[in-house]
């Protein structure tokens, strides 16, 4: 059934050495009421070309042409730019492979999904627990997932999904992402959960034909272009903190030795040392993660603010977590290690969502 949806909405499919499915698969959208498909060719061989001609034919179809292969990152971008000064007015955009992996009837859903005028990134996962899908593809889609969870506070039942739509208005922050092979999904996800765009998963049709067969996706090189993504800006946050760890030792020793001969009070000693160890240690971590971690620039008036007010939220909680699992009968260094460790990963969530946000 046709649908106003269907008929205000762009489908953008990149495309890599494709077969007689895509033509097939772009006339079973027209047929359900899509009028506007971009077709990226992503650098495909002269054999391919008589393909691309054929979808080029139809009416409503627009195909681009990449003189070498870029990588799906970049052939998104440049269908997404191609949709903004083309389609300006459409109601949102539908990516989609084009190995026949993506029914029409998923397509029409999230069509539908764009009607409700929500900021927000719908992603049409599948379901990994069916017998056929392969078994690299549940185990690995289910890690990574759990990873993504864990760094990034959100489980996202199927993270690799090509198939994804959102309302024409987020076009320029969709193209402003960096990235330019599969990695650059990836990056998507990041930079919306940053910016604190909804990310809803839609319940889709689960299809590997030949078992995947005709994906251009290389498993050990593309995996570790993703999860080089997903975990480099939690390294480069830890490999920070060991710095700002260290800082905050030579500051402390520093000071407690320069004022050594002035104090016989070793209460306020200690105290004078740590304050100023705490202070420079904390201003260096503030700028490294800024600039390095969460590549951000400007007036850093506000995230430091931010920062200031979560530091002394997490010193206090740290304080009351190590003193009521004392009352449990938790030793204080226990304790104190369990409770850091896991405001070590409240500090790295807030910081990503709340004091680095994406604007």
């Amino acid at each position: 059934m046709k649908t106003d949806a269907a008929e205000r909405s762009v489908i953008l499919i990149p495309s890599l050495e494709p077969d007689e499915r895509l033509p097939a698969y772009i006339r079973a959208l027209m047929e359900k009421g899509f009028s506007h498909v971009v077709v990226v060719d992503d650098g495909s061989p002269e054999k391919s070309q008589i393909i691309f001609q054929e979808i080029e034919s139809m009416p409503g179809t627009a195909v681009l042409h990449h003189d070498v292969n870029h990588g799906k990152g970049v052939a998104l971008k440049t269908g997404y730019r191609y949709i903004m000064e083309h389609y300006p007015d459409a109601l949102g955009v539908i990516t989609a492979d084009a190995d026949g992996q993506h029914s029409v009837k998923d397509c029409l859903a999230l069509a539908e999904k764009l009607e409700g005028g929500e900021k927000a990134l719908y992603l049409g996962s599948r379901d990994f627990d069916l017998p056929n899908v392969p078994p690299k593809s549940r185990k690995g889609n289910k890690i990574t997932s759990a990873v993504f969870k864990l760094l990034y506070g959100q489980y996202l039942p199927d993270t690799q999904t090509g198939l994804r739509a959102f309302r024409t208005e987020e076009l320029p922050f969709m193209t402003d992402v960096e990235g330019e092979r599969y990695e650059y999904e990836m990056k998507v996800l990041i930079s919306c959960s940053r910016a604190g765009i909804p990310m809803i998963p839609v319940t889709i049709d689960t299809i590997y034909e030949n078992d995947n067969a005709g994906t251009h996706f290389h498993p050990i090189r593309d995996s570790w272009r993703i999860y080089k993504v997903i975990l480099g800006t939690f390294f480069k946050f830890m490999a920070n903190s060991l710095i700002c760890v260290a800082l905050d030792q030579i500051v402390f020793n520093l000071v407690n030795l320069a004022i050594l001969h002035n104090y016989d009070n070793q209460a306020k000693l200690v105290l004078i040392s740590t304050i100023c160890a705490r202070i420079v240690s904390s201003v260096a971590n503030f700028s490294l993660n800024r600039h390095l971690v969460f590549g951000k620039s400007g007036k850093p008036g506000k995230a430091f603010f931010r920062y200031a007010i979560l530091t002394c939220c997490i010193m206090l909680a740290s304080a009351v977590g190590t003193w009521l699992l004392g009352k449990l009968g938790i030793s204080n260094l226990i304790g104190k290690m369990v409770i850091d460790t896991l405001l070590y990963f409240v500090s790295y969530h807030a910081q990503s969502r709340w004091v680095f946000r994406e604007e």
